[in-house]
């Protein structure tokens, strides 16, 4: 038996199964975007540990930065002394992502924990409870994340979940747009989120709306920019905050440092984590000053967060994204992948549905028959295994699996990128051919 083979045999032994397995891969070691596997095969990674990884694997500035750091303090709770890592970091984060006048950071540990913490700031900040979040979210699996996550399959038997969680319809265009513009989609889907301050809670229960620019979990649905910013203004008018989720989308995945800087609009309120420390179990919370200091002192926080090695990974991590200019790289990325998925879509009309993304957070939704109803779970599941067998990881996404996402690490070469792509387009044409998985 292989190493790789006998470690997965020995994980299912000691593992509960509910911690998923989204790729049959193992891997000993990385380096950008290359894993090498048990075997010492190596990998293309175009998973990128599900978005952790913008700035690669092992990053030569960041391992130093953590091994310095972890030989001065490795821990000492923020709560009980103060140190630089965690000042220098917050400073840091205000400065990239301004909220207003003023700008306070509250470092956690996940995103999940940001989220959390997002969500009692918020209710807090404006004595409401009311949360509203969309269809095809993922924002977490601890409790109140999980409450607003919307894929079932992720919190199957784990309720009873948060009250007063409202969740309204994603302003998905590829499946919803109906020959309209979408502009005049954006429209549409505005006065039904006014509806639903009529029909389903009044805006002066509601604290905070929470969605994600671009859906992770959901499918790399790109929220529609009319949509998003009629959604800043209603917030706005009726004192509910705007909570933008950048955990998967954040630090240049996107081409820029945020998302939400696409859309020229500014949130109350922001979570991170995944690529901003590299790997490291790093994120926070950004918000308005005037909105961060409404949570009652022992409120927020924990005694791991901002912990100091995490904090020099992060701090180590958005240098060299500034150094290795990420975000142009990411453009670049988005462009060559996108126009190659075209390229897929012109020979597979019927199975690959769509094309989409923003920067370098790429996706195509694999159908039937052409049709956005017929999803094509089993082709994406075979899929992913086959890549995996030709030496390229790639995860798939979407409420009913049938998309598969790109998360490379941005400091992929060129040359690599090119095979990845190439094995993925050869594995999809083998599978175009069967005509079980192919109706």
């Amino acid at each position: 038996m292989s190493k790789a083979k006998e470690l997965i045999e020995r994980r299912k032994k000691v593992v509960p199964q509910g911690v998923g397995i989204f790729n049959p891969a193992t891997v000993s070691e990385a380096r950008d975007g290359i894993i090498i596997d048990a075997d010492g095969k190596e990998m293309i990674d175009f998973a990128g540990g599900i978005g952790v990884l913008n700035a690669g694997h092992c990053p030569e500035p960041v391992v130093s930065a953590i091994q310095e750091q972890a030989a001065k303090l490795i821990h000492a709770c923020f709560h009980v002394a103060t140190y630089e890592p965690y000042v220098a970091l917050a400073e840091k984060l205000a400065s990239l992502f301004p909220h207003g006048k003023q700008t306070k950071v509250m470092l956690t540990n996940t995103g999940a924990e940001s989220v959390e913490n997002a969500i009692k700031i918020a209710r807090q900040a404006t004595g409401r409870q009311g949360i509203i979040c969309f269809t095809g979210a993922f924002h977490g699996r601890s409790m109140m994340a999980m409450s607003l996550t919307s894929k079932v399959a992720y919190k199957s038997g784990c309720g009873p979940f948060a009250p007063e969680v409202y969740r309204l319809p994603f302003p998905n265009f590829y499946k919803n747009h109906q020959g309209l513009s979408e502009d005049a989609y954006s429209e549409k889907e505005l006065l039904k989120f006014k509806d639903a301050l009529v029909d389903s809670v009044s805006p002066e229960q509601v604290a905070a709306v929470i969605i994600e620019p671009v859906q992770g979990e959901g499918g790399f649905n790109v929220v529609p920019r009319k949509f998003l910013q009629g959604l800043r203004e209603i917030c706005t008018e009726h004192g509910m905050l705007l909570i933008i989720d950048e955990v998967q989308s954040g630090f240049s995945r996107t081409g820029k440092w945020a998302a939400y800087q696409h859309y020229g609009i500014t949130p109350d309120l922001s979570t991170w984590a995944k690529s901003m420390g590299s790997g490291m179990p790093i994120g926070c919370v950004i918000g308005k000053a005037s909105l961060m200091d409404k949570a009652k002192p022992g409120t927020i926080g924990g005694t791991y967060l901002g912990n100091p090695v995490s904090c020099a990974a992060a701090l180590a991590t958005i240098k060299f994204i500034e150094d290795n200019n990420l975000n142009d790289r990411a453009v670049e990325i988005g462009r060559k992948v996108t126009a190659r998925f075209k390229e897929m879509q012109a020979k597979l009309p019927g199975i690959i549905g769509d094309v989409r993304g923003l920067g370098a957070m790429n996706a195509i939704e694999l159908v039937k028959n052409g049709d956005s109803n017929q999803p094509n779970a089993e082709l994406t599941a075979r899929l992913v295994v086959n890549c995996f067998n030709s030496g390229l990881i790639i995860l798939s996404a979407g409420t009913f699996k049938n998309v598969i996402r790109i998360l490379s690490p941005l400091v992929i070469t060129n040359e690599q990128l090119e095979k990845g792509l190439a094995i993925l387009e050869e594995e999809l044409m083998n599978l175009a051919s069967i005509p079980e998985l192919v109706p």
